[in-house]
């Protein structure tokens, strides 16, 4: 039996989506030390740390079961990682700044078992956003807020925050929060799924 490492709607909608058994279990990870800790290293290497940090977590409680742990950073354009959103006031800070840019959706996935990581994978995503007039980022968020607090980017792509954009390049799955074709395919090698 897999279990995932969060409490995250959209990946545990993911994995019941795709048919994988599972249960969810939030790792309670420390993810502001690790990201200060690794301040200035490469968004993927800050995204693969995070997801293992959360499957170690949950692995540690429970031997002899795989922990899937995810994680997802949005970088600007200028290398800035953005974090979930405080408040209603940083979601419109991050929109204000993503408006008519490209940032990149870093998604990470670890596999742990007994302690160890024994698998991972880091994909990207390009993500277009058009240009966002104030008055639209404003009925975007009280549409949305707080539902987008946890957030990475301040969007549920399944959602209005498919609106933002104009064009998209990478995995759907990946945008919305983890490389979930990767981790299917290691899911069939181990046996948690058929082949």
């Amino acid at each position: 039996m897999l279990i995932l490492a969060s409490q995250s709607a959209s990946r545990t909608a993911m994995l019941s989506a795709a048919g994988v058994p599972f249960t969810a279990e939030p790792a309670y990870a420390d993810e502001a030390a690790l990201k200060a800790a690794m301040a200035g290293r490469p968004p993927r290497d800050v995204a693969d740390a995070l997801a293992e940090l959360k499957a170690l977590k949950v692995a540690a409680r429970h031997p002899g079961h795989l922990v899937l742990g995810s994680d997802s950073l949005a970088v600007l354009d200028d290398g800035t990682i953005l974090d979930k959103p405080a408040n209603r006031d940083e979601a419109r800070e991050h929109l204000t700044r993503m408006s008519g840019k490209r940032h990149d959706l870093v998604s990470a996935a670890v596999i742990a078992e007994n302690g160890q990581p024994v698998w991972r994978v880091v994909d990207k995503a390009k993500m277009f956003v058009r240009p966002l007039s104030a008055a639209f980022i404003e009925t975007y968020l009280d549409a949305e807020w707080p539902a987008i607090a946890g957030c990475v980017g301040c969007y549920r792509i399944e959602g209005p925050g498919a609106q933002l954009f104009t064009r998209i390049e990478g995995s759907q799955f990946t945008v919305l929060g983890m490389p979930l074709l990767p981790v299917l395919d290691y899911l069939r090698i181990r046996q948690v799924l058929p082949a």
